[in-house]
């Protein structure tokens, strides 16, 4: 059971270090950043929208209960990691395309070996 733990909170940790520099970095529309949207095709408005979802869905993550929210931001991180994965792709990055699918795998660790008290069990209200 220990070991669970473990790997919830590393994965976890890594899935907040990630999404919360690249959410952050949008945010405030660091300069590299908006190059590599732009690079991406991406207009620069959508480094607010980006940001803001991503910190957002952080505060869901990190907060202890609402496992039905919770559902709802793995799937949302699920999507921005994918799209990211084939943005790059699309722009022609190469290998570099490859390397969100690390977050992703951290992200689907993290969802395998959440707590149950993080998990959302629907009931059947029949």
């Amino acid at each position: 059971m220990a070991g669970r733990a473990i790997v919830y909170w590393v994965t976890t940790g890594l899935v907040t270090l990630v999404l919360g520099v690249s959410g952050g970095l949008a945010i405030i529309h660091l300069p590299p950043m908006m190059k590599a949207l732009a690079h991406l095709g991406y207009p620069p408005y959508f480094s607010n929208i980006l940001g803001i979802g991503k910190l957002l869905g952080l505060g869901i993550f990190l907060a202890p209960g609402l496992p039905r929210l919770k559902e709802w931001v793995y799937a949302g991180f699920t999507i921005t990691v994918l799209s990211a994965c084939y943005s790059h792709y699309c722009s022609g990055d190469g290998l570099l395309a490859l390397e969100p699918l690390a977050t992703f795998a951290a992200l689907m660790l993290s969802y395998i070996t959440r707590p149950l008290s993080r998990r959302f069990v629907a009931t059947n209200a029949s």
